[in-house]
């Protein structure tokens, strides 16, 4: 009799033959049966054990390179395979574009099984390194310990405590960061210098699980402009201790131009229902896309990465073909970036976003630039778009939809088929949604355009810009 859970032994020597997507690698194991990996690329020979087995494919871990990729380099940080966040930093920068391409083509050609133009070669960032413009870190009692970590620990460990990112799949565990290359200056500073200071007036991070404690996170937002945003997110109020840890940042940052501070005595993370204070400057800092200028406040949505924004927002604007006697609506607009980048070469624009507080700041962000010709409104797409709103505002001439990864929902793609404007520009973050979403659109529009962009360097993440022309 076989013990159902014993585990399978280890596979040695498989060598890793192309890419899939998502980060994950091919195999083949005897029979033709497909084996998905994580952490390993093309040219890889691993020692792997069995995670998942399916009939036509298995999923594995890797537990030993064997043999590496002639492709691979040396990463460029301490943190790399712990923190989980750049991925990819054992691959060139031209070679991950090359397999992001290979992504678009194949999850665009296999998912949506429709007839496509010739893909455009992708743009790649211009910055390989500290292109993110917003990071977040988290106070925690409890630090990610690596195998051999533990392995070496006795019975008398107790945690210690950590700031930095979670670790990956795990919510109480976070991996102690020293450098993080994401991010320019001030943010390698901010965390040396809270590091310090809370170590010093022995200042008590959070702990998840009891839910204890007062440090519990820090975002720091650094623009293009040179401007620098903080907020300290602290579980409860202590005015002595906030004041002093405050002034320490400011005494250490001094270019600092919003320092903010909320007190989230929640058991989750999100602050988007609680009060952000502005304890130093103002309470936004300003970002600029070519000679649009935009507020960024703390809870505010914007592109990651700032740089390939403007490059992303220009192919939506080429696309688009506008010549300033359209009428655009910019679908799920968030602060209205989109929509303000193509502005001055509409007619008019109308932006529908669900979240009513990124409509406000699409408001704000349109009074900034001296825009008469934007509306924008909160609601579902669906339930927005009726013909009384298209008798007050217009029928779209233009239509730009960038939802989020889970696309857009089968009720929109529905009332874009109703609505039937000439032209669909789709900006996507996630292709195999896309691929999905574009497959229903099929029967009423052709794809004549797309264009893959990277706005994540060293990530398995791409964004696909498609144009449809209706049929």
């Amino acid at each position: 009799m076989t013990r159902k859970n014993k585990k399978s032994p280890p596979l040695l020597n498989i060598k890793i033959e192309s890419y899939a997507a998502e980060g994950k690698s091919i195999a083949r194991l005897e029979g033709g049966k497909v084996l998905f990996v994580d952490n390993a690329i093309p040219g890889d020979v691993i020692d792997v054990i069995i995670i998942k087995d399916k009939k036509s494919w298995a999923q594995g871990r890797t537990i030993r390179l064997v043999e590496p990729s002639p492709q691979r380099i040396a990463p460029f940080c301490q943190h790399f395979g712990v923190c989980g966040g750049c991925k990819w930093q054992m691959l060139p920068y031209p070679q991950q574009l090359v397999y992001k391409q290979q992504q678009v083509a194949d999850q665009l050609s296999r998912i949506g099984q429709i007839e496509l133009p010739e893909i455009q070669p992708i743009t790649g960032s211009p910055h390989e390194t500290q292109y993110r413009n917003k990071l977040e870190f988290t106070f925690s009692t409890h630090r990610f310990l690596t195998f051999e970590e533990i392995a070496q620990r006795d019975e008398k460990y107790t945690p210690v405590p950590a700031l930095g990112f979670h670790a990956p799949g795990l919510f109480d565990k976070v991996v102690e960061i020293q450098t993080c290359y994401l991010q320019s200056e001030p943010t390698n500073l901010l965390l040396t210098i809270l590091r310090k200071y809370t170590t010093e007036q022995n200042l008590p991070y959070y702990d998840t699980k009891a839910q204890t404690g007062w440090l519990r996170n820090v975002i720091i937002r650094v623009a293009s402009t040179g401007e620098v945003l903080i907020n300290l997110i602290m579980q409860h109020e202590d005015k002595e201790n906030r004041e002093g840890i405050l002034q320490h940042i400011l005494a250490n940052i001094p270019s600092v131009t919003s320092l903010n501070y909320t007190i989230n005595p929640k058991v989750n993370d999100t602050i988007y229902d609680q009060e952000v204070v502005c304890y130093h400057g103002r309470n936004y800092i300003e970002e600029r896309l070519e000679d649009f200028r935009f507020k960024i406040s703390p809870k505010s949505f914007f592109q990651t990465n700032t740089y390939q924004a403007e490059a992303l927002y220009r192919i939506t604007r080429e696309f688009a073909g506008l010549t300033g006697a359209e009428t655009l609506y910019d679908l799920y607009c968030g602060t209205g970036s989109i929509g303000i980048f193509c502005s001055k070469n509409a007619k008019k624009i109308i932006g529908i976003e669900v979240v009513e507080d990124a409509v406000k700041d699409a408001y704000e962000n349109a009074a900034l630039n001296n825009l008469g010709n934007c509306k924008f409104f909160a609601g579902d797409v669906e339930k927005v778009c009726t013909d009384a709103f298209f008798a007050e505002h217009g029928r779209p001439d233009v239509i730009i939809t960038d939802p989020p990864r889970a696309g857009m929902t089968e009720k929109l793609i529905n009332q874009l088929l109703k609505i039937l404007a000439p032209k669909v520009v789709y900006v996507s973050c996630n292709p195999a949604t896309q691929a999905r979403d574009l497959q229903l659109l099929d029967a009423a529009y052709r794809i004549t355009r797309l264009q893959p962009v990277d706005m994540f360097p060293h990530t398995h993440h791409i964004e696909n810009v498609a144009l449809l022309e209706v049929r």
